[in-house]
């Protein structure tokens, strides 16, 4: 695969270049080794695209993991607790995040347009607060790739209009987006 695009949310790419250059550079080998023309293995079952082989998002998530995992990255994991008085109760539930290493965070999105947005607003926050990363990444398809994957997938154009639109806040930690697409 190859890097198509960037978008450097509250000066996510200068700090990262920064702050972490050894693994921006390995993240820019990841994408580089992935053959994502390899895992166009799934059969459309919808009606506009019925019998097309189309992109694998199980797929693509599993070669970004292991690439990750053969370079020492790690998953990362933190417990949520919050206190709803309303009915008495406490709840906990996890957030994970696909990789992490030395305080940079990653995210890999082939999914709903949804969870783009908030990985980058909400859970990156959350791990930012957590003490685990300092900034983070996003990689997902561009418009090109995601025409070749099940409908509903979001793509980089999307996410960067949203970013840019909505501006930036005080909360809001350095993330750089990155589109990819195909080799």
């Amino acid at each position: 695969m190859k890097i198509v695009a960037k978008y450097s949310h509250r000066g996510g790419e200068e700090f990262i270049r920064e702050h972490h250059p050894q693994e921006y550079q390995e993240i820019e080998e990841i994408i580089e080794a992935i053959k994502a023309s390899k895992l166009k293995t799934k059969i459309s079952k919808e009606k506009t695209m019925m019998g097309r082989v189309l992109y694998s998002p199980k797929a693509l998530n599993e070669r970004f993991e292991e690439e990750f995992r053969k370079r020492g990255w790690e998953k990362g994991r933190v417990i949520l607790r919050v206190e709803i008085p309303e009915i008495g109760r406490i709840h906990e539930g996890p957030r994970e995040m696909d990789a992490f290493k030395n305080g940079l965070g990653v995210e890999i999105q082939f999914g709903k347009y949804a969870f783009m947005v908030y990985n980058i607003l909400a859970k990156m926050t959350i791990f930012h607060n957590s003490g685990l990363i300092d900034s983070g990444v996003e990689i997902v398809p561009m418009l090109n790739m995601a025409r070749q994957m099940s409908t509903g997938v979001s793509y980089f154009e999307q996410v960067k209009a949203d970013l840019v639109h909505r501006g930036e806040s005080e909360i809001d930690i350095p993330v750089l987006v990155l589109g990819v697409d195909d080799e």
